[in-house]
């Protein structure tokens, strides 16, 4: 019996062209979101998700980006017990909280906890989109904290990869005041001499690029992010006209002197290492003082 044929249109999902069905159980190609090129899912993968004709960095969940950046068998999760609540009893909150739970693995848009990256230990944070577009609630700001808390405790260094389009509104201040709280933590991890380094993935936008997102004291970012505090629309609804084709992503914001440096996915964790090496080692040895 011959193979049925198969597209994907999107990662991770392919499409049956013979039943007009969607499947999530993968297939041979996949096509690029952004220059719409059919790529190899073999070619896809050892591409880190990035497509091989454009260069578009496709969006990694948490768990995908902690196996590509720090060493195999040291990342140690913490915090993951931690839960939203519904303070505002808001309208199908609870639902959609465990419909995400369902979809990511995850419990909340952020994955915590201690790594090594080239046996160099570090505090790390994993922002995740897909759940809830990495919005920033209450459980999402207090495990960003203790990531820099933690940092600013052990003596090392802080890793904050930034994945988000702002703050959860259906917390609403409670969700507003983690800006503050992750900011005042940030603080702690200067106090203790320890760096902390922040990564704009895409999208890092609104009250998480308001915030601890960009107080670091390195900020990278992957070609092409969108980068930003309001989206498109409101920027036209807000009156905003007439700003640049390139307005809003990684490479507009560092040639206006928002980000150190752009760095593509193959070369982050050998980045990271080597900041981490050359910044990390007075925290290290203060740390153990």
């Amino acid at each position: 019996m011959p193979l049925r044929p198969t597209i994907s249109f999107r990662v991770g999902v392919s499409y049956d062209v013979l039943s007009n069905r969607a499947s999530t159980s993968g297939g041979a190609f996949l096509q690029c979101s952004n220059c719409k090129k059919i790529i190899f899912s073999v070619d896809f993968e050892q591409n880190l998700h990035v497509c091989p004709y454009c260069g578009h960095h496709h969006r990694l969940s948490a768990r995908h980006r902690l196996a590509i950046t720090v060493d195999a068998d040291t990342f140690v999760e913490h915090d993951a017990d931690l839960r939203s609540g519904d303070p505002l009893i808001f309208p199908d909150y609870p639902e959609k909280l465990s419909a995400a739970e369902t979809k990511t693995g995850v419990h909340d848009a952020i994955v915590t906890g201690l790594a090594e990256i080239e046996s160099l230990p570090v505090s790390i944070a994993v922002s995740d989109f897909s759940f809830m577009g990495g919005s920033m609630g209450s459980v999402n700001g207090e495990k960003i904290t203790r990531t820099l808390e933690r940092a600013a405790e052990k003596g090392i260094p802080a890793v904050i990869f930034c994945a988000s389009g702002g703050a959860r509104m259906q917390e609403g201040l409670l969700s507003l005041m983690q800006m503050a709280k992750t900011t005042a933590a940030v603080e702690r991890c200067r106090d203790a001499g320890v760096p902390y380094i922040s990564i704009f993935t895409d999208p890092t936008m609104a009250g998480v690029l308001a915030s601890y997102a960009s107080v670091a004291d390195v900020i990278l970012a992957e070609p092409k992010s969108l980068i930003g505090f309001a989206g498109a629309r409101v920027s036209k609804q807000a009156g905003v006209s007439k700003v640049p084709d390139d307005f809003q992503t990684a490479e507009f914001v560092h040639s206006h002197g928002m980000l150190d440096r752009i760095v593509h996915r193959k070369e982050m964790r050998s980045t990271l290492a080597t900041l981490v090496r050359i910044l990390g080692s007075g925290a290290r040895q203060k740390g153990s003082s």
